[in-house]
């Protein structure tokens, strides 16, 4: 079972999310378990203070490392240790597969302007981005960072086949999907699909998943290209 430890200002913004889906399925057939630390249960003041003005000067209000701190002895974890942090490097479908192969996940979530920077600065913290952009705080970044991570343990899933054909779990995003009905309002499924070939089927996907990486992923098809040679699938469809 994989224990995540999530350090917040707002646990409740956790409880409801993880109860629903294939999250809550997961959390209830026991492979995984979360342990929320309201990061204010780590302040010595009758006021509860979590955050201060920065150094320097400026907007905004920085929080404080003590809590931090005392909340990462309380735990004692075993790394990875994450701070979502808009600093951080991109968080990639790699680090969820390391995470979700992992003991513990802790997850640190700042808010306000900033966290200071010495948390960051703990050997065991690497500093993690879901995008680049700025969120209000850490907690939505955590609720993607354990999807994520959860979808992939083993029985998360109805079957392995269903995150084995995820965008990026083979370096590609993944091609378009359609159902039912073949035909609506003018536009149809592409005649490939209801062929029952299933060879022509996959080479189909493939150049399909290979042409959307390129076109909207320029890195990650560059890194693909790099380790696996130009694509190869059959465009037409």
């Amino acid at each position: 079972m994989l224990q995540v430890n999530v350090v917040t200002l707002f646990p409740d913004m956790f409880r409801e999310p993880l109860q629903a889906s294939i999250m809550g399925r997961a959390a209830a057939a026991g492979l995984f378990a979360v342990r929320l630390v309201n990061l204010r249960d780590h302040t010595h003041d009758r006021h509860r203070t979590v955050d201060d003005v920065p150094y320097g000067g400026g907007a905004g209000m920085v929080l404080k490392p003590e809590p931090f701190f005392e909340a990462l002895d309380d735990l004692a974890p075993v790394r990875p240790v994450v701070l979502l942090s808009a600093r951080g490097r991109l968080f990639t479908h790699d680090d969820a597969v390391r995470y979700s192969v992992g003991e513990e996940l802790t997850l640190l979530c700042g808010h306000y302007k900033d966290v200071d920077e010495r948390v960051a600065e703990r050997p065991e913290v690497e500093e993690i981005a879901v995008g680049e952009f700025v969120l209000t705080g850490g907690e939505f970044a955590a609720l993607c960072v354990i999807d994520a991570v959860v979808r992939l343990l083993p029985g998360a899933l109805g079957d392995h086949e269903s995150a084995a054909t995820d965008s990026y779990y083979d370096g590609l995003v993944s091609p378009p999907s359609y159902t039912r009905p073949a035909e609506y309002r003018g536009a149809r499924v592409p005649e490939v699909l209801q062929s029952g070939d299933h060879a022509r089927i996959e080479a189909w996907r493939r150049a399909q998943a290979e042409r959307l990486t390129r076109e909207r992923r320029p890195a990650l098809w560059a890194r693909y290209v790099a380790e696996h040679g130009p694509g190869d699938g059959e465009p037409g469809g």
